[in-house]
């Protein structure tokens, strides 16, 4: 058989293979399934994250914690001087009253950064029970449409594989150089092979340059088209 029918013919196989596998990537049932397990690393993902939070408030907190106690003994520290030994004069008052204050402040912003870490954790541990709900529920879903879903796809990589299986019979006599030029030209343009239609590409129906034509007529095989790249054959 001519070079030119097996490659033609090669290509109907080849384009039925690849519209089948199109056909399964896009199937609802398979996209419903990919969407529910996007879902579920999502939110393992999102639990994982709010975990290493928490870690992270947890060590804040004991932080805060040696931090306010420091400024309590400070405190202390600093009453106690006033009782043993009382300011002579009033601008060591007011330095005392000051040292007080700041360690007072101090102990106050601490407290209140405690309740913001508080709320923070109270508002993960919130999100974490939504999320376990969801996840559960959506997980069972997930499982039940995986199973659903098994011998659909096995039915269908089986046809799969049959069109592969005639592709690959119909294109194992192509020379090697034109298949490999066939793929190469197929990265970039589907299909690779147009037929030549009344002096036009019949992929992207531009016209074809006369000379062009002429190396046909000549008795060229195969030419390519100069606008879209596709090998253009004369049947």
């Amino acid at each position: 058989m001519d070079q030119i029918v097996m490659l033609w013919e090669f290509q109907q196989a080849d384009i039925e293979a690849d519209a089948l596998e199109t056909e399964i990537k896009r199937s609802p049932n398979r996209l419903a399934l990919k969407k529910n397990r996007d879902f579920l690393l999502e939110q393992q993902n999102t639990v994982k994250e709010m975990e290493e939070q928490v870690a992270e408030m947890l060590d804040r907190v004991d932080i805060i914690k040696d931090a306010i106690a420091l400024q309590e003994e400070q405190l202390k520290t600093l009453q106690a001087r006033l009782s043993e030994t009382p300011p002579e004069t009033l601008e060591d008052a007011r330095a005392f009253t000051q040292d007080a204050h700041k360690l007072v402040g101090n102990i106050q912003d601490y407290e209140q950064e405690m309740k913001r870490i508080q709320q923070d954790a109270n508002d993960h541990e919130r999100q974490q029970k939504e999320i376990v709900v969801k996840f559960a529920k959506v997980k069972a879903e997930y499982e039940k449409q995986k199973v659903e879903y098994e011998d659909e796809y096995k039915e269908q990589m089986k046809a799969l594989e049959e069109k592969r299986r005639i592709a690959q019979e119909k294109g194992k006599d192509i020379d090697a150089a034109l298949m490999e030029r066939y793929q190469t030209i197929k990265k970039h343009c589907i299909p690779p092979v147009a037929r030549l239609v009344n002096g036009q590409c019949g992929g992207c129906f531009m016209g074809l340059p006369q000379v062009t034509l002429r190396n046909l007529k000549t008795g060229a095989k195969i030419i390519e088209c100069e606008s879209c790249g596709r090998m253009i054959i004369p049947l």
